[in-house]
């Protein structure tokens, strides 16, 4: 017997309408090309959203065409995300940071035949273009836009759409290989949004100014643009400004931002700023730091001199992307610093929604004993069960239901995880693992170093030992026996790195990660002192 509910769809489109009519005066505010400080309403962004539903209809976009979007953060970017999605067409977001040939297959592979690209991006955009081939229209968000969305009527009857529909097109960055699409559909990415939301999670509200620092071009800014006017914060966006310490200093400080979200460089790069300029960000509560495993340096300094809580959190594109978020739990302010510290360098707990387990190489699974290390596998109602169009089998969904997520992990007892490494970028040393991830995160508390990477190189003995690769602090003149003599006592002695490198720059992945491709190829001719 089945229950007697309404069967309302979960799409995005319920989110679009519950925002405009409940949250409609809450405001946007965008760092853009042809504006330091835009500000907008939910209810001014949703009749233009309206007015490009019309114009797309216009320019012949059709459900379930893809509509291509090379741009930052800001408002326009946010009326795409909801007029190409609700009036049942596909958003397929390109990442400006990728080697151009990277854009050429993605934009190529996701079919688009029309792109909206920012202003500042066009050079760019010129030296894509003879590669793109299926390119009809190419609207530039500022005067073109608006000329594009002008004399249009804001009334648009958005469609009843299956919640199964597909609403958006993010790939992956592709360290080895051309990169893969998920394909995200209305559903997942209603109940990711539910998902964190929730109090353990993001803890997002409507008395929240949240800064999306994190790019629209990544697995849709964590899916900021779309729990946050769910709950109906305000929305704060850099634009193409959200590598500048200074301007997100002053949006933090003016717009009174109580939550930030992006990777542990950015914050990196605010905190120097915040250190040089002598402020304190009196109104932020929260950073959720995403991306790769944030250095307990980084945590302490937003704790000691900011009073900002680290959202230590993990989660992947295949993911939609959020997995695991690491609030305070029960009793956390009793504990010693010791074993505060513990749980602060853990990614936390799954969100509702989230399954997950740890396997060994025989696919065995582990114990959940906060030790016992293994491949880490996900399944649940926003995780992919594929990837678009590939042609072929993926490895990653070989064994039905679950998602192999590449990562290395251990699960304690209470549920939080912890990911040791990248399963390809473990070190393997003697037949022991080293973590690269945990060596160095504590490598980067030194006080004299700025950003640190640790890579396995050969070794004729014990197969890889590791090399660390150091940023120093400006001003700074670390040495090898000081850095190494620094970290007695913190880690293994086993795990001591051979031999500390300087360098003036860390390669970073276009998503803001340590690229350990590009330094495994430079230091590919690298041998250890003997």
């Amino acid at each position: 017997m089945h229950g007697l509910m309404m069967d309302t769809p979960l799409t995005i489109t319920t989110i679009l309408r519950h925002a405009e009519r409940v949250n409609a005066a809450s405001e946007i505010v965008s760092v853009t090309a042809d504006a330091p400080r835009h500000r907008c309403t939910y209810a001014d962004v949703f009749r233009r959203a309206r007015q490009l539903a019309n114009a797309l209809t216009a320019a012949g976009v059709r459900p379930g065409d893809r509509v291509a979007t090379l741009a930052w953060n800001d408002y326009r970017h946010l009326e795409l995300y909801y007029a190409v999605s609700c009036m049942g067409a596909v958003l397929h977001t390109l990442n400006p940071r990728l080697f151009a040939e990277q854009i050429t297959y993605i934009f190529n592979h996701g079919g688009a035949r029309i792109l909206f690209a920012d202003q500042t991006l066009l050079p760019l955009v010129e030296i894509l273009r003879p590669g793109l081939p299926a390119l009809e229209r190419l609207v530039v968000l500022g005067p073109d836009y608006e000329a594009f969305i002008a004399g249009q009527p804001d009334r648009y009857d958005w469609p009843e759409l299956d919640e199964r529909e597909a609403s958006s097109l993010c790939y992956t960055s592709g360290t080895t290989g051309h990169p893969k699409g998920v394909l995200y559909n209305h559903r997942a990415t209603l109940l990711h949004s539910y998902g964190s939301t929730l109090v353990d999670t993001l803890a997002l509200s409507r008395r929240d100014s949240v800064l999306a620092v994190v790019p629209m071009f990544h697995a849709n800014a964590w899916g900021l643009p779309y729990s946050v006017p769910m709950v109906g914060g305000k929305l704060v966006f850099p634009g193409p400004k959200m590598g500048d310490g200074a301007t997100l200093a002053a949006l933090i400080a003016e717009e009174q931002v109580t939550i930030a979200a992006g990777v542990p460089t950015v914050w990196q790069l605010l905190l120097n700023y915040a250190r040089e300029h002598d402020l304190v960000f009196h109104s932020l509560e929260r950073i959720l730091v995403g991306g790769s495993a944030c250095p307990l340096s980084i945590m302490n300094e937003f704790r000691d001199r900011h009073g900002v809580w680290c959202v230590h959190a993990w989660g992947m594109t295949e993911m939609t992307p959020l997995g695991t978020a690491n609030a305070k739990p029960p009793g956390y302010d009793a504990l010693s610093p010791v074993a505060q510290d513990a749980f602060r360098v853990r990614q936390g707990r799954p969100a509702f929604g989230v399954e997950m387990k740890i396997v060994d190489d025989a696919g065995r699974e582990l114990p959940w004993d906060g030790a016992s290390a293994g491949l880490l596998k996900v399944r649940g109602p926003w995780v992919c069960r594929d990837y678009y169009h590939t042609g072929e089998p993926s490895a990653a969904h070989a064994e039905p239901g679950w998602f192999a997520t590449g990562d290395v992990a251990n699960i304690a007892p209470d549920g939080t995880l912890q990911i040791t490494d990248r399963a390809k970028d473990v070190i393997k040393s003697g037949g022991e693992w080293i973590s690269s991830i945990d060596l160095e995160n504590i490598a980067a508390g030194h006080p004299d170093l700025l950003q640190a990477a640790v890579i396995g190189v050969p070794h004729p003995k014990w197969d890889e030992r590791p090399l660390l690769i150091a940023v120093p602090r400006p001003g700074a003149t670390p040495t090898r026996e000081g850095v190494l003599g620094w970290l007695e006592g913190r880690i293994a002695k086993w795990w001591t790195p051979d031999d500390v490198v300087f360098v003036e720059k860390i390669p970073l992945t276009a998503t803001g990660k340590i690229s350990k491709v590009e330094l495994r190829q430079q230091f590919r001719d690298y041998r250890l002192p003997a």
